[in-house]
């Protein structure tokens, strides 16, 4: 569907008072390159991928093994981490036995203080890689619901805050069921984006095994930004402009996915709401400080599939959300 024309800023839209858009898009243009280093051919995924860090979202990463996940995170922490504001990365691997303690942290009995003294988790990181996210059970997974929406941790009746940013990159294997528990709706929907990286194509991967970025790329990543580049341009996708119209659309893929055929559950209004976050830092991301349709087009099925709860099988909640998202904006032109 071809974008609509630029819109026309009002004069009290905010963008002027907001931080550096070009700056931060600037920011992003570097962070991107960098990650293209350690995983080739994947712009589209790692432009949705840094998106979601810039929007103050979380990501859910469903796919096979091998295809980059843990290089991706790593890479991204390494780009953001300098000597004066280093990134902390920490990766947990989530099993059966893991326990929510093992994660959040715990109050530990300190015999010189004769108190009980907080022992912060792995959650307690700037970058956190949940691995294989649903292999952990149901009271693991219910850990993580304060500490993603919140930014925080409650243990012993004390609220203990994380130190900004905090992005959570979550994982699943979309074909191994064995010794697995499906994420519930309410913890997949702490989830900005669910997103797929794909097979490489047979030029890329032959490019992966000579230059093999993993051992060769990663261990020479170096910092391009900084803690205080990425909350300024988190700022900055704040001020980036949506017009009405837009909203309005946002509103309608959400009603309409509601009663819909074939769904039982449709998207809340939080999904509009991260639709509108999501689509303002994309576009920041493409050098622009407004949204445009195609914004809303292109992230539909990312930001809004894994929010539906279908019953039936027929109906495929990717190409539904992306169905709407054309009857939403086809609507704003008539």
């Amino acid at each position: 569907m071809r974008a609509r024309a630029e819109p026309q800023y009002p004069a009290d839209s905010k963008l002027e008072s907001a931080p550096d858009a070009v700056a931060a898009g600037e920011v992003g243009e570097r962070i991107l390159s960098g990650l293209e280093r350690v995983l080739f051919g994947k712009r589209p995924f790692l432009t949705r991928l840094l998106a979601c860090l810039f929007a103050g979202g979380h990501v859910l990463i469903e796919d096979l093994p091998g295809l980059g996940k843990t290089g991706v995170a790593k890479g991204l922490a390494g780009l953001l981490s300098s000597q004066a504001q280093p990134v902390v990365f920490r990766r947990v691997q989530f099993t059966p036995d893991l326990l929510p303690y093992d994660i959040t942290g715990v109050d530990v009995f300190d015999p010189d203080r004769r108190e009980f003294v907080f022992s912060p988790g792995p959650v307690f990181a700037n970058i956190l890689l949940a691995d294989e996210l649903n292999r952990a059970t149901p009271k693991v997974q219910s850990a993580l619901l304060e500490v993603m929406a919140e930014h925080q941790v409650t243990v012993g009746g004390v609220t203990h805050r994380l130190q900004e940013p905090f992005f959570v990159i979550g994982t699943q294997n979309p074909v191994e069921f064995t010794g697995t528990y499906p994420l519930p709706l309410a913890q997949i929907d702490r989830f900005l984006m669910r997103l797929k990286i794909g097979y490489p194509s047979d030029e890329v991967e032959l490019e992966i095994l000579k230059k093999d970025p993993e051992h060769t790329a990663l261990p020479s990543v170096t910092p391009v930004a900084e803690r205080a580049h990425l909350l300024s341009a988190r700022e900055a996708v704040r001020a980036v402009y949506v017009e009405e119209t837009l909203l309005r659309a946002a509103v309608s893929i959400s009603k309409a996915s509601r009663a819909r055929p074939g769904v039982s559950f449709g998207i809340s209004p939080r999904g509009s709401l991260m639709l509108v976050a999501a689509a303002r830092a994309y576009a920041l991301l493409h050098g622009r400080i407004y949204v445009i349709d195609q914004d809303l087009i292109d992230l539909a099925p990312d930001v809004l599939a894994h929010r539906l709860v279908i019953e039936d099988g027929a109906v495929d909640a990717r190409t539904l959300t992306q169905e709407l998202a054309y009857e939403a904006v086809a609507a704003i032109h008539r």
